[in-house]
């Protein structure tokens, strides 16, 4: 697992990129804490804020393409200073927004736009360009692991926060917190990337756009990405609500987020590695069939602290640790030239189905009453997600790329 990093350089690319996805994944995987103390304060409703903050899932992967083709083309620098900037002010404008039209504007566009110009489709762009192609799995497993440190780290600060400060206050905090990652854009992009050595000719962006479409493997990784997105949303946005309906006390949800980001540090590293020795179709396919089995089992279970504890635990080893295989298989698929922007478009697909677990979760309490529903369709999902995976025809990663120069 850690031969990877004998390279030289390929630490130092690691470590600058999972800082800046702890700050930016950080904020924005705790938001589901601020939505009973927003619903309190502005009195707009479940379905407005799950709305909200739907649009800002649908839009953090809406953006991911479209940053990942501005890094391609411009370079990252601007893309990430620039999405840092205005991450840190949608959060800094948000306390001031008394209406639903006004927190679609802080919360689901500006916060949305900053914290996914800084996110996977850039960071792993940036270093898939910057370091060997056999060390690529491992390293993006753990760029993936800081963005789940971020969410350990993230999630009781911000519930302190909001105990102490108030929700305003915790806002606020976040917004400066934010500011403390430009250094680290900085160093990261002053790292100069290597000419890569491409087994066939470059078609150009839009011609490699249109081939990826074409191809039904890159479709399948779409399909199995979308059921990531909708179970990953919608536990961040209403677990903090699934605790509450339990009877059990918030620090229940935040202690739960907490160890989700903790477990898929582990998960992501485990994945990273993987995807070095086995086909990841096969580890995206074993993780979504987990996650099946996983619900069930929950639904099954007394609703305790202890239960959310050891549930939190299981689904967050495979949380976000889907995104080392689908990234790799998308540089096996169409080379590293222009990832930042194909995994940015698996990204925006991911996100579709985030919009609707957000979204469809906020309308499922209000008709219900509570989620049972929801957690249906999330075991559904996972079986289909686990079977679309199979069929991708897996290529072998080109190992000819030289090492990175700092």
């Amino acid at each position: 697992m850690f031969k990877a990093f004998q390279h030289p350089g390929v630490w130092l690319v690691t470590l600058l990129c999972a800082m800046v996805m702890m700050v930016t994944m950080g904020t924005r995987q705790t938001m589901g804490l601020f939505l009973g103390p927003l619903n309190t304060s502005t009195g707009l409703g479940m379905a407005t804020l799950s709305l909200a903050m739907a649009i800002g899932q649908f839009v953090w992967g809406a953006v991911q393409p479209i940053s990942g083709a501005l890094a391609d083309r411009y370079g990252p620098r601007p893309v990430l200073i620039g999405g840092l900037l205005i991450l840190s002010a949608g959060s800094a404008l948000t306390p001031f927004m008394e209406t639903g039209f006004g927190l679609m504007l802080s919360v689901g566009l500006m916060a949305a736009i900053g914290s996914g110009s800084c996110s996977f489709s850039v960071l792993i762009g940036v270093a898939s360009q910057r370091i060997p192609a056999q060390t690529r799995g491992s390293v993006s497993g753990f760029i993936n692991a800081g963005g789940s440190f971020g969410q350990f780290v993230f999630a009781p600060l911000t519930q302190r926060l909001i105990q102490t400060l108030g929700w305003m206050g915790a806002m606020w905090s976040l917004a400066v917190i934010t500011l403390l990652a430009i250094p680290l854009a900085n160093k990261l992009t002053g790292i100069q990337a290597q000419a890569q050595v491409h087994a066939q000719k470059d078609l150009g962006l839009g011609q490699t756009i249109k081939d990826a479409l074409k191809d039904p493997s890159y479709i399948f990784l779409h399909l199995g990405f979308f059921t990531c997105g909708f179970h990953i949303a919608f536990l961040i946005t209403h677990l903090p609500t699934e605790v509450g309906l339990c009877g059990l006390p918030a620090s229940v949800a935040s202690w739960s987020l907490a160890i989700i980001g903790l477990a898929n540090i582990v998960g992501s590293i485990v994945a990273g590695a993987s995807v070095g020795k086995y086909r990841s179709k096969m580890v995206l396919a074993l993780m979504y069939g987990s996650r099946c089995a996983l619900i069930g089992l929950y639904l099954l279970a007394p609703k305790t602290d202890l239960t959310f504890y050891v549930f939190a635990a299981g689904l967050g080893f495979t949380w976000l640790a889907t995104v080392p295989p689908t990234a790799t298989l998308v540089g096996k698929l169409f080379g590293v030239r222009y990832l930042g922007t194909l995994f940015g478009l698996t990204l925006f697909t991911h996100q579709i189905g985030g919009f609707l677990g957000a979204y469809l979760g906020g309308l499922a309490i209000i008709e219900f009453g509570d989620y049972q529903w929801m957690w249906y369709a999330d075991m559904a999902l996972s079986l289909f997600a686990a079977l679309i995976n199979l069929p991708i025809k897996e290529l072998k990663m080109p190992t000819n790329h030289p090492t990175v120069n700092t």
